[in-house]
């Protein structure tokens, strides 16, 4: 398995280093710096995670829901995945949501609320062109390929 090094600051010493759960898992755990509550029907907070990362040029982090969270609770990522650029140097804030429509849901510190994934991207370099090579599915919109 490849292993990138990450440079990480720790904002908060209590709180845990993000780490796999299981060798081979996708993404990292990122912890509730502070406790919020998230209001039912769409109640919604900027959570501190209490570090900071240096991503290597060349990568880029992406913040993703945990699905427990999700399923079990209504709480997800407001705006996922969130997008970590690799020149980003402050403290990382995950933007939770409550879509749950009766019940709040209080992040107590210490709680994990989502995932860190840090894949490669690439710098892309636009070329205009008159128009675009043909494709089986063509200029049908979003939605187009039905249910």
């Amino acid at each position: 398995m490849n292993m990138l090094e990450v440079p990480l600051v720790r904002l908060d010493v209590d709180l845990p280093i993000p780490r796999q759960a299981r060798v081979g898992d996708g993404g990292v755990d990122l912890y509730a710096r502070l406790e919020v509550l998230l209001a039912p029907a769409g109640g919604r907070a900027a959570v501190p995670t209490g570090i900071a990362v240096a991503i290597p040029a060349g990568y880029a982090g992406f913040i993703q829901p945990r699905s427990g969270l999700a399923l079990h609770h209504g709480v997800t990522c407001l705006n996922s995945p969130g997008l970590i650029d690799s020149g980003y140097r402050d403290e990382i804030v995950v933007v939770l949501v409550n879509t749950d429509p009766r019940e709040a849901y209080e992040v107590r510190r210490g709680d994990r609320i989502a995932q860190l994934v840090i894949q490669r991207v690439e710098s892309p370099v636009f070329r205009t062109v008159p128009a675009l090579p043909a494709s089986e599915r063509g200029d049908g919109g979003f939605g187009h390929t039905g249910r």
